[in-house]
């Protein structure tokens, strides 16, 4: 019975693992006829997302800001837990540009023709980017950004007006229904990502699979070298040797639960335990560490840098000049950090990646699913960086407070 109900907390990864194998085989070995039969199952899938992704972003995101605790103020350890998750969500995001810069995954395997557009100013961009000129374009999945600043607008001055916070609740009732539809959904993805993954292996053959592999092997070289260079570097700057030791004595129970359970709030007992060993103040992390696992994610910074060189590769789209790197940036950060606190963040996420960069609608399935293969590694950076953060969170708070002995 204990192992049946352990099994049930990875049946869909591995109900998508095994869906990934057969659209693997099924693509490489069936007919032209039999892909294009079952190609519809995955247009059923994308369709599916594409049309709930609106209404997910409206709710959770204004749902969020509204209910917020209006009794909640900032104080200097709030305001210094969100300047350091910030830089350093920009530091693994900025690290991750920079080798995408020199190594492809599709580079030579994988192109598909994508559509040609229009040059535009910066500031013709950027107003683009985060406006629309009629409130019914608002609503609508290609203008994802401008809907996420409605959204938060929204929130804010619900939040000011709404004093009995009932249109709030109302609010958080209907945010909580479009997560059920997505946990609705999501039991028809592993029919949908096999006919869709089916279909593009039958037309790209190996070269797609080897595309995913090399995406993989560079997330995990990058994740082993950023735990192991920026984590260090953080528990040194914290604590000095002292702190370096203290992490790596101590990190393990954490590293392992965030890779068994991949979920950082799976993981935050293990977290507040692990910095309760290692002596880091409680009001720190007491508070830093559950903001930290909702509202910074470095793992899914390096991540969203990954998927957008993936298909900007792909659709054979130049990656070159500021804005492009910039936008990257921004949206990596704002993964890592702003819309990582939103429930279905990830989802949001990968949708600005494709609205906002003019990528069709089949490339959401394709940086989907990057999202899933890399999700263990990805949550262990997300959990076992709290730790390090809370460590310099409490030194910026407590500058003269004294070294704390190691248990």
């Amino acid at each position: 019975m204990i192992f049946i109900k352990k099994l049930k907390k990875y049946l869909f990864p591995i109900s998508m693992g095994t869906s990934l194998i057969l659209a693997t085989i099924t693509g490489l070995f069936s007919s032209n006829s039999f892909i294009t039969t079952i190609a519809p199952l995955g247009d059923i899938f994308v369709n599916l997302m594409f049309t709930l992704v609106v209404p997910l972003v409206f709710f959770t995101i204004s749902s969020s800001i509204a209910n917020m605790n209006k009794k909640i103020k900032l104080s200097q350890i709030l305001s210094k837990t969100f300047l350091i998750f910030l830089i350093t969500s920009a530091i693994s995001a900025i690290i991750m540009l920079i080798v995408m810069m020199f190594i492809n995954p599709t580079q030579g395997n994988i192109v598909i023709d994508g559509n040609e557009q229009e040059k535009l100013s910066i500031l013709k961009q950027i107003s683009l980017a985060l406006t629309v000129n009629d409130f019914n374009e608002l609503f609508s999945k290609s203008h994802m950004l401008a809907l996420i600043i409605f959204s938060i607008l929204f929130g804010l001055s619900l939040r000011v007006i709404d004093k009995e916070g009932n249109v709030s609740k109302s609010l958080e009732t209907l945010s909580n229904t479009m997560l059920k539809f997505v946990k609705i959904v999501m039991y028809y993805a592993p029919i949908g990502v096999y006919a869709y993954f089916a279909n593009l292996i039958n037309s790209y053959g190996n070269e797609i699979i080897t595309s995913y592999i090399k995406s993989f092997v560079i997330y995990i070289i990058v994740s082993i070298l950023y735990f192991v260079i920026f984590y260090t570097l953080y528990s040194y700057i914290a604590k000095g040797k002292k702190g370096v030791i203290n992490f790596y004595k101590h990190i393990l129970p954490s590293f392992t639960c965030s890779l068994a359970t991949q979920s950082s709030l799976a993981s935050l007992p293990t977290n507040l335990d692990t910095a309760n060993e290692m002596n880091i103040d409680q009001d720190v992390s007491k508070v830093s560490l559950p903001l930290g696992a909702t509202i910074h994610m470095e793992g899914s910074a390096i991540a969203s840098i990954l998927k957008i060189f993936f298909l900007f590769s792909v659709f054979s789209m130049p990656i070159s000049g500021p804005l492009t790197y910039i936008s990257a940036l921004l949206i990596a950060i704002a993964s890592g950090v702003v819309m990582s606190g939103i429930p279905g963040g990830g989802l949001i996420g990968e949708m600005l990646i494709v609205s906002l960069y003019g990528f069709p609608s089949s490339a959401f399935t394709m940086i989907a699913t990057i999202g899933w293969i890399i999700d263990a590694p990805a949550t262990m950076l997300n959990v076992c960086g709290d730790i390090p953060s809370a460590m310099l969170i409490e030194k910026s708070v407590y500058k003269d407070k004294p070294t704390l002995q190691i248990k």
